[in-house]
């Protein structure tokens, strides 16, 4: 059975692994090597893993099958103070996608966000992430706007922003 657990400095080498795997799989087509080596290093760095958790107030979960972790994700709450969790990251690894693990993951971000409560659940997907695009609409999530992001070193980032309204009952 596969659960979600939430994940801490004890798990820096955890999210690593995964996003080693996750990453250069889901951006190989869209991204330049260089690009995917400049991001990971940018964001996945044990420095910069440790500063999100630590002092950007980012949560993570990882998903886990008895001792195996499959994949992760990162919150945030009130991101920007608009009263929104945005979601940083959510990567599975590739073997084990279409299982029903993103799914989950991002029932226990919205879940999150009404502990919360706040509005919306919202994330950057690149505009060429087909397969994300995809499973974000079918999820529920909506267009909300497109923006580029100048990341330093020459590269962007060319993003569709979409969101979700929370829905409380």
């Amino acid at each position: 059975m596969i659960e979600i657990i939430r994940a801490n400095k004890n798990n820096i080498k955890d999210i690593q692994a995964i996003s080693n795997v996750a990453w250069p799989h889901a951006f190989k087509e869209i991204l330049s090597p260089d690009q995917i080596k400049y991001m990971m290093n940018w964001m996945y760095s044990d420095k910069s893993l440790q500063e999100q958790m630590e002092m950007d107030n980012h949560h993570y979960f990882l998903a886990k099958e008895n001792d195996k972790f499959l994949g992760y994700m990162s919150i945030q709450h009130n991101c920007e103070n608009t009263g929104k969790t945005k979601i940083h990251k959510i990567y599975i690894l590739p073997d084990m996608q279409k299982k029903g693990i993103g799914k989950l993951l991002l029932n226990t971000a919205i879940n999150e966000t009404k502990m919360q409560n706040e509005s919306a659940v919202y994330l950057n997907v690149n505009k060429y992430n087909e397969n994300a695009i995809k499973f974000y609409q079918k999820t529920g999530f909506f267009l909300a706007k497109e923006e580029v992001i100048d990341i330093g070193n020459g590269f962007i980032m060319d993003d569709y922003v979409f969101e979700k309204e929370i829905v409380y009952e």
